[in-house]
């Protein structure tokens, strides 16, 4: 028998009575983490494509997978945890902008434009 990886959807961020609260930089910490990207970049260059083949490629390996979605548009996927492996990449474009924290040393900016997709 296949097992199954466990998958959660999430909405780190909402509008609330006092306006946008967010949690994006609460998903994975600095000192736990082994990497975090930030995704930068216009629509349409490929910032949730990514994300969602970086999501099924983990889920046919059977990791526990933790995807994002904006609290504006559920359909729209802003972000991927891999608990197990202390992994997320998010997208770190408006409204919820993400910005590295320790550049190259745990987390980095990447534009998809330079991502080759097979």
């Amino acid at each position: 028998m296949k097992k199954t990886s466990k998958i959660r959807h999430l909405f780190p961020g909402g509008n609330t009575t006092q306006g946008f609260f967010s949690y994006y930089d609460n998903i994975l910490r600095q000192d736990e983490a082994t990497r975090i990207i930030c995704l930068k970049g216009g629509p349409g260059v490929g910032k949730s494509t990514y994300m969602k083949r970086i999501g099924k490629a983990m889920e046919e390996k059977n990791y526990e997978i933790e995807y994002l979605h904006c609290s504006s548009d559920p359909d729209s996927l802003d972000g991927v945890f891999i608990p197990a492996i202390k992994f997320a990449i998010i997208d770190g474009t408006s409204p919820h902008v993400v910005d590295p924290k320790n550049p190259g040393a745990v987390d980095e900016n990447v534009h998809p434009l330079g991502i080759f997709f097979i």
